[in-house]
């Protein structure tokens, strides 16, 4: 009986703690957006360039992490404009600070299919903690996660000068995120 407890025990420590599922981002069913009010108009763009690394299990959130990283210079809104402005460094600043990352921390369920992750949004250079709603579902080796964020963009000095303020640009911005990704 000893025997078969320590062939037991050397077996369980052979095979590792458990790992949460692999996803893979499909970029062309994916978005990641924003959303802000400028002179009393919405106004919506798109970063283009980004990548997520996603390990998360449902069934097991203690393993469960993701590790988005965003190219601020692919933030476009269809307004050339408006475009470069956004890159230049009263705002995102791409030049001295070419990324923004979001890493997480901790998640937890919060209904049927919502969760929330805690994390750490890092724009030029400045790390802000942040709590990350979201919906997911998963069926047939596919999920689908959807969430908004509201960040007041000041945390993180995007918009400087006369854009440091509330007018034109208000300082609240929605990320949007519409995430489709298959499990590896």
């Amino acid at each position: 009986m000893r025997r078969m407890a320590a062939v037991l025990a050397i077996l369980a420590a052979a095979a590792g703690p458990a790992r949460a599922a692999d996803w893979t981002v499909d970029p062309a069913r994916s978005s990641l957006a924003y959303e802000l009010m400028v002179d009393g108009d919405l106004r919506r763009g798109v970063f283009g360039a980004w990548t997520a690394e996603i390990s998360f299990d449902p069934g097991d959130l203690s393993t469960a992490k993701a590790d988005v990283r965003i190219d601020m210079a692919s933030a476009f809104s269809g307004n050339e404009t408006q475009d470069k402005a956004a890159a230049g460094p009263l705002w995102f600043d791409a030049a001295g600070s070419p990324e923004a990352r979001f890493t997480t921390a901790a998640f937890r369920r919060t209904g049927a299919d919502g969760y929330e992750a805690d994390g750490t949004l890092t724009i030029r250079g400045i790390e802000r903690p942040v709590t990350l709603p979201f919906a997911l579902t998963v069926a047939g080796g596919e999920a689908h996660m959807t969430a908004r964020l509201t960040l007041d963009r000041t945390q993180w000095q995007v918009g400087q000068g006369s854009y440091a303020s509330d007018t034109p640009v208000a300082t609240s911005v929605d990320v949007v995120i519409d995430l489709t990704a298959t499990a590896r």
